[in-house]
């Protein structure tokens, strides 16, 4: 029985983390490859302009940028991150996203 943690992914396969999910226009597509209660693995794909507004989080929040440059607010200090740079947004406290451009992430939260 086959009893993967990961979905949503091929295995035994080489892939890149940026093609693994597509723009579409004036969305934020996201595709979930773990959710659990101690880890959650999320790659989204932000058309130029959305954004995730304010939220928190219980877990401590991990983003590598892949592609494009997005806007990070954490707290109330604003962040511009480009792809191959990543930034931890601590657990608890309000944070946002928003996509200066086409911009997409790999997002890992750690509970």
């Amino acid at each position: 029985m086959n009893q993967n943690i990961l979905k949503n992914i091929e295995f035994s396969k080489v892939l890149t983390l940026k093609d693994l999910v597509d723009y579409q226009p004036g969305q934020i597509v996201s595709k979930t490859l773990v959710q659990n209660k101690n880890v959650s693995l999320t790659l989204f794909a932000f058309d130029k302009n959305e954004e995730i507004s304010s939220h928190s989080s219980h877990g401590d929040a991990f983003i590598y940028v892949t592609d494009g440059t997005g806007q990070i607010t954490i707290g109330d200090e604003l962040f511009i991150v480009s792809a191959g740079e990543n930034i931890v947004m601590p657990a608890g406290v309000p944070h946002a996203v928003y996509a200066k451009e086409r911009f997409k992430m790999f997002l890992i939260v750690v509970f």
